[in-house]
C-alpha cells in the first residue's frame, strides 16, 4: 500500500456533531483536487449513514477510497454505556464493507480538566475496549488525541499516561501534527517516539504561537516526519486538513491549494 494522502471532512465542518448531507460535493472536490481518499465524521455521512455499499460506488466512480471514519465518543464511565457499545458496533460493522479503512476514534472534550486522571482512564479502557472488538472484527482502530484547552490528552503529560495505557495489540495511535504543536510538543518528536502504534495520521499546520496556518506556511516540519513514517516502513493514510478562517469561505479552493504543497514537498517523498 505504501503512504497514501487523502482528506479529512474538518476541513468542510469542524463540529463533529453537526449532520450535513453534501458528501457528494466532498468526494467530488478530493478526487478532482488530486487526493486519494477520504476520512469522515460520521455525522457527515448523510444519506450513507445507512447506505455503505452506496458509498462505496460513489467512492470507487470517483477513484477513491475510504480511509477512515472518524468517531467520537465521551466515555464518561468507567466501561461504555449500552449507547456508546451499540454505536460503536455500529460502525465497525459499516467499516468491514471497506478493506483497510480505520476506525478514528477520538474523545470529546470536556467541559473542565477536572479529575484529570479519572477520566483519563475511563477513556483509555473504553478505548482499548472498542479496539479490541474492532480487532476481532478485522478492523483497525486508533486513537486521536486532540489539543483544546479542556481535551484530556493534550500535553506531553497526558500523551505519557495515554501512552502507558493504550493496549497497542488491540489499537493504535493517530497522531494529529497540529494538535500536538498546539499542545506545546514537537510533531517529529512524537512522530519519532511511537512510529511502531501509529496506524493513522493527520497533518494541519500550525504556528509556534499556535495558531492555524495553511499548509506549508507554519512551523510544523512535515516532510520530516513523511520521511521518519517512510523510512520505517509505515503504509498507510495522512489525513490532511485545515483550520484557517479562510475554510469558512472556500474549502474547496483550500483543498486544491493544500494539494499543491503535498504535491510538490510530500509526495516526492514516497
Amino acid at each position: 500500500m505504501g503512504i497514501k494522502f487523502g482528506c479529512h471532512g474538518s476541513t468542510w465542518e469542524l463540529d463533529y456533531d453537526k449532520e450535513v448531507d453534501y458528501l457528494d460535493d466532498i468526494m467530488d472536490t478530493v478526487s478532482k483536487a488530486g487526493f486519494s481518499g477520504i476520512d469522515v465524521q460520521v455525522a457527515m455521512l448523510g444519506k450513507y449513514k445507512d447506505q455503505p455499499e452506496r458509498l462505496k460506488e460513489e467512492l470507487d466512480k470517483r477513484g477513491i477510497e475510504l480511509a477512515a471514519l472518524t468517531a467520537p465518543f465521551s466515555w464518561e464511565n468507567d466501561e461504555e454505556t449500552n449507547e456508546e457499545k451499540e454505536r460503536a458496533d455500529y460502525y465497525i460493522s459499516y467499516l468491514k464493507k471497506f478493506s483497510k479503512a480505520v476506525m478514528n476514534l477520538p474523545s470529546r472534550v470536556g467541559p473542565s480538566r477536572d479529575n484529570l486522571l479519572k477520566r483519563q482512564k475511563q477513556i483509555i479502557n473504553c478505548a482499548n475496549t472498542v479496539g479490541k472488538r474492532a480487532s476481532e472484527n478485522g478492523v483497525v482502530a486508533s486513537f486521536h488525541p486532540a489539543s483544546p484547552p479542556t481535551s484530556y490528552f493534550r500535553t506531553k503529560e497526558d500523551y505519557k499516561v495515554l501512552f502507558e495505557g493504550l493496549d497497542t495489540r488491540f489499537i493504535g495511535y493517530t497522531p494529529d501534527a497540529g494538535h500536538i504543536m498546539a499542545g506545546e510538543m514537537n510533531p517529529v518528536e512524537i512522530v519519532r517516539d511511537n512510529l511502531s502504534i501509529i496506524k493513522h495520521v493527520h497533518f494541519k499546520d500550525c504556528s509556534k504561537t499556535f495558531e492555524w496556518k495553511s499548509m506549508g506556511t507554519g512551523d510544523i516540519d512535515f516532510p520530516t516526519i513523511v520521511q521518519d513514517l517512510k523510512d520505517y516502513g509505515y503504509e498507510g493514510w495522512i489525513m490532511i486538513e485545515e483550520e484557517t478562517e479562510e475554510t469558512a469561505v472556500n474549502p474547496d479552493k483550500v483543498i486544491h491549494d493544500i494539494n499543491d504543497y503535498v504535491a510538490s514537498r510530500l509526495k516526492p517523498i514516497v
